[in-house]
């Protein structure tokens, strides 16, 4: 018997751990700027609905309480200008949602699955996982004649912070409606536009409140530090999301019963989210302006929570440099072979670090 883990790449992360040592042993210790996990408090008000909530001994709901899917889709309707009746689900965070949902929309061997050039490389594990035919691609020209079940756009992009344009998303949704394909829209990292404003897919200007074979991503792992709570949500089209409940009720997948609350609270709640931009917003421009004075070219890295940069050199070589200074980055290869000479350098460290980075790319790669 084959084992299902020989159908998918080396666990990305596992691979930077030389790196990862050779950056701790810097005399005043690393400053990590791989993973992007959030080291910021998790808000008191999101806190406070947790403990609230904790005594709740029952089986939780696979679609949510009523009060979560009243507040995920005022949400959707507020964030995304999202007009129409929008099916809402939540989910263990967003990444088993990207992982399996190849599966859970019916995928499998035969299948055809459209995904980003350079992408959060979770896109094509789901797909593997699914047993069908990943196709990268940006331009849906490249794609031809194709035959396509499941089409994945990324925006605000991880890794490179690129934004598509609601002219783009609108082609996207057409073409894929004249082929009977799904449009996925993995938008965790809307609320940090910076040089641009991201636009969802649901927003009026794309969907006009149609929703009919759309699906839009989102998590409250960096917008309210919820990275450790596993609090996601997927809307869109009614009927997949009522696919997707039938589906995930067989197998399970429910966030518990504190974390709905305190995701009830993480949405209507809006100071807490500005605090937290404000925190990225003064990092990215401390890291920008020494990227830039260390000889380093930004490309995209108008909105999101990375700055996707590049020396013209292969990307672990960079990794290299930035390590032996105690700084570690991702390399571009984990997110497609498109993307081997840029390296992905996360805001999501303490503002003492970020400041520490300055400093050492101050002092010459």
């Amino acid at each position: 018997m084959s084992a299902l883990s020989s159908a998918l790449p080396d666990f990305p992360w596992d691979l930077l751990e030389p790196a990862k040592t050779l950056a701790a042993s810097h005399p005043d210790g690393i400053v990590d700027l791989s993973v992007g996990t959030p080291v910021d408090p998790v808000p008191a008000v999101v806190r406070q609905a947790l403990a609230g909530a904790s005594d709740t001994p029952g089986y939780p709901l696979t679609a949510g309480t009523t009060q979560l899917r009243a507040a995920i889709a005022g949400w959707l309707a507020r964030a995304c200008r999202a007009s129409g009746e929008l099916g809402v689900l939540p989910t263990i965070g967003s990444k088993e949602l990207v992982a399996w949902l190849p599966t859970l929309l019916g995928a499998g061997p035969g299948d055809k699955v459209v995904i980003p050039r350079i992408c959060y490389p979770t896109y094509e594990v789901g797909v593997r996982l699914a047993g069908a035919e990943v196709i990268r691609a940006d331009s849906l020209t490249a794609v031809g004649p194709e035959r396509v079940k499941l089409v994945w756009i990324n925006s605000p992009s991880n890794p490179t912070g690129r934004v598509l344009p609601a002219e783009h998303l609108r082609k996207v949704v057409a073409w894929a409606r004249e082929r009977d394909a799904i449009v996925v829209s993995d938008e965790c990292y809307l609320s940090l536009g910076w040089e641009s404003e991201p636009v969802s897919v649901l927003a009026d200007e794309v969907t006009g409140g149609d929703y009919t074979g759309v699906l839009a991503v989102h998590s409250l792992s960096k917008r309210s530090n919820l990275a450790g709570y596993r609090a996601g949500f997927v809307g869109g089209d009614p009927a997949l999301i009522g696919e997707l409940l039938a589906v995930r009720k067989h197998a399970g997948m429910i966030p518990p019963a504190p974390v709905q609350a305190a995701m009830v609270a993480a949405l209507e709640d809006e100071t807490h989210v500005a605090e937290q931009r404000a925190r990225y917003a003064a990092r990215r421009d401390t890291l920008r302006a020494a990227l830039l004075k260390a000889g380093f070219e930004l490309s995209h890295s108008e909105a999101g929570l990375y700055l996707w940069a590049t020396r013209g050199e292969d990307c672990w070589q960079t990794v290299d440099r930035l390590a032996q200074r105690g700084i570690l980055a991702a390399p571009g290869a984990f997110y497609g072979p498109a993307a081997a000479q840029h390296v992905r350098v996360a805001l999501t460290a303490t503002d003492e670090r970020v400041a520490a980075a300055a400093d050492r790319l101050a002092a010459g790669l």
